[in-house]
């Protein structure tokens, strides 16, 4: 029975091993908010890259990674970027914004996204950042900008 056990606990790490390297298609970025999980996997799977991206999340998502709100948060950001990009040989960054953001607020007050517009502006403003900051620290890389809405909607920001 033991050695049972034994055998299982070793399978998860083979599959981990073989998956750590390869060809990947991108990094998804986005916010830790629960309500839009099941979005943003929605929308890498219509994007045709179900299994073939990694993520980081973390609060604004890359709001996060790049607005000076959150400045002790950017090293961490950055790192994993630089660590996907080499391990798994991706070819883009996937980074979605959300309406409704609690971060978004904290970082640039009520009034940038107080109305549909105001909101649009910001996070358009804020994902071109991103965009920049991406292409300076990684240049081979493109970058896929997007706002995704309450319903799971995605507008793509350029």
């Amino acid at each position: 029975m033991a050695f049972g056990v034994g055998a299982l606990a070793a399978l998860p790490m083979g599959r981990a091993a073989r998956a750590a390297t390869g060809d990947y298609e991108a990094m998804l970025v986005n916010c830790i908010d629960p309500r839009f999980t099941e979005g943003s996997s929605g929308y890498m799977a219509a994007n045709n890259m179900r299994g073939r991206y990694s993520q980081f999340v973390i609060a604004g998502g890359p709001l996060g990674a790049v607005h000076e709100r959150f400045a002790s948060w950017h090293g961490a950001f950055w790192d994993n970027l630089g660590i996907t990009a080499e391990l798994h040989n991706i070819k883009r960054v996937v980074a979605l914004t959300h309406r409704d953001c609690g971060a978004a607020r904290l970082a640039l007050g009520a009034a940038a996204v107080e109305t549909r517009a105001a909101e649009t502006a910001s996070h358009a403003e804020v994902l071109r950042a991103f965009s920049a900051q991406v292409g300076r620290r990684q240049p081979r890389l493109s970058v896929v900008t997007g706002i995704m809405d309450l319903d799971g909607r995605v507008d793509l920001v350029t």
